[in-house]
């Protein structure tokens, strides 16, 4: 069943949106891992509803109850079970869609294949279900300080439907990011995202955009040839998450354009490593990280669920209207940014262990 992501960090998430809990299973950790509750409570702090003007105003405190694999402040080496609680479900606001697909939702296809669906506001396909992944980002994150200290993450919107940004991802900084609360760090655009997000809201729909993430002082070697490739799992990750619709990697779809002379990343010697004088790689050749930043953009549709009339049918099969009920976010890309930190986190954690299993056998 595809609930669970990793092969040595591995991570099963569970729950619905109006049932009582989300959570996650977190097997694989290592042991005498430093973590505590504020390390998993800040990191759902940055992805819980109703954080600002401009997100869905669900009110919920997302507080992570740590039910195992911790003790004394320190991971054992056994699965470490994480719940959030349901406080603000809502589940018959939901009434109306119990008979009706909605568009664009994954209502038709759920029935289709089990034949049977949550119509609670979307049941296991809402985007409450990323709550587990964050919390599990939040232990990757710790392991990779742990083992790679340098190590850096950081994600934030560049586009908001046609509003795009200029940043810096060399020198972008994660309190930058959380300056503001379209998770933008240049302040023009962000101001012109807020106003259209507003906006836009107003008129009962929606926007999408793009999400860039750069992960950086990443060691070299971490990927495997072939079919679990950095790039291939990262792209994986990220398009399992709720609204993804694209991911590049390095020079992405712009190499299309390029020829090989301008493309090729020159190699070069710095001090005591090898480096490239370009990066148009994205950090990562043959599926291996290679020391460079890796950098990435991941491309979010605009919300599916908006409050205008839209034309669908019954499940048995009559032509009728909807209107959507409930809560919703008129743009997903502010709460998504640490979502996409986590799955990066995630994945650099799964191939930091494998790594390490590398080595030691090298040893």
């Amino acid at each position: 069943m595809g609930n669970t992501f990793g092969q040595l960090f591995r991570v099963t998430t569970f729950g619905e949106s109006h049932g009582g809990g989300v959570g996650v299973v977190i097997d694989g950790c290592p042991p005498r891992i430093a973590l505590s509750d504020s390390d998993i409570q800040g990191e759902l702090h940055r992805r819980r509803p109703g954080q600002s003007k401009i997100t869905t105003q669900r009110k919920e405190p997302d507080r992570a109850e740590i039910l195992s694999g911790l003790f004394e402040g320190q991971t054992l080496g056994t699965p470490i079970a994480i719940l959030v609680r349901n406080e603000d479900a809502r589940p018959e606001a939901y009434e109306s869609m119990r008979e009706t697909w909605r568009p664009s939702h994954a209502d038709f296809t759920y029935e289709a294949k089990y034949g049977i669906r949550n119509w609670q506001g979307g049941g296991r396909a809402s985007a409450r279900e990323t709550v587990g992944r964050v919390a599990a980002g939040a232990v990757a994150r710790r392991v990779l300080a742990t083992l790679f200290p340098k190590v850096e993450i950081v994600a934030y919107v560049m586009q908001v439907h046609e509003i795009a940004a200029w940043i810096d991802r060399r020198t972008v900084t994660a309190n930058s990011v959380e300056q503001s609360i379209v998770r933008c760090p240049d302040e023009n655009a962000s101001a012109k995202m807020i106003e259209l997000i507003e906006k836009t809201r107003a008129e009962g729909d929606s926007l999408g955009g793009t999400i860039e993430c750069v992960a950086r002082n990443v060691p070299i070697g971490l990927g495997e040839p072939v079919f679990d490739k950095l790039e291939a799992d990262l792209a994986r990750g990220m398009l399992s998450l709720p609204a993804t619709k694209g991911f590049e990697i390095g020079s992405g779809f712009a190499a299309t354009r390029m020829r090989g002379s301008e493309h090729n990343d020159p190699f070069e010697k710095r001090e005591d490593r090898v480096g490239t004088a370009t990066n148009f790689s994205g950090g990562i050749q043959g599926g291996i990280s290679n020391g460079e930043e890796i950098y990435f953009r991941v491309a979010f549709k605009p919300t599916a669920t908006i409050a205008r009339e839209q034309r669908t049918i019954t499940t048995g099969g009559q032509t009728t209207t909807l209107r959507a009920r409930g809560r919703h976010d008129p743009c997903v890309l502010p709460r998504a940014v640490p979502m996409v930190e986590a799955m990066t986190a995630l994945v650099l954690c799964d191939h930091a262990l494998r790594q390490r299993a590398i080595d030691l056998a090298r040893a």
